[in-house]
């Protein structure tokens, strides 16, 4: 198990903060190909794992409402498609949006643009993922 830091920041929303999670790698990633499916694969089943959850009673306190109005969407935090996430599929969109330039990687503040390269993550490295927004409209 590896222990890094992994920063996620949209450009373009209009949340000014980076958000840090401590994250767990099931081993150290040789590629940023690797690395990717890792994270991928691991949010699947986490996602496919709280479809099973069902509260008893859903309500939001008042707490919970002033939370979540600050994203600019209050919700009850369901999930009404009940179809589970397959985790090839996803890693493979995940990879295809990094071909694509839809996000970027960058590890202690250095870029990473070729998924083959080899990576030496070490604990406690940062990661960031840097996703850009399309932005959406006509031209004038």
């Amino acid at each position: 198990m590896l222990k890094v830091y992994i920063t996620v920041k949209s450009l373009g929303k209009k949340k000014n903060h980076l958000d840090r999670l401590a994250w767990q790698l099931s081993e150290a990633p040789s590629t940023l190909r690797s690395l990717i499916i890792d994270i991928v694969a691991t949010n699947v089943r986490l996602f496919n794992a709280r479809q099973t959850e069902v509260p008893l009673v859903s309500f939001l306190t008042k707490a919970d409402i002033e939370l979540q109005s600050t994203s600019g969407k209050v919700g009850f935090g369901m999930l009404y498609n009940e179809k589970k996430a397959d985790e090839e599929e996803a890693a493979a969109t995940a990879l295809l949006a990094f071909e694509d330039g839809l996000f970027r990687v960058f590890i202690k503040d250095n870029e990473i643009d070729n998924l083959d390269a080899p990576l030496a993550l070490q604990e406690g490295d940062e990661i960031a993922f840097i996703r850009f927004t399309m932005l959406a409209g006509r031209m004038w």
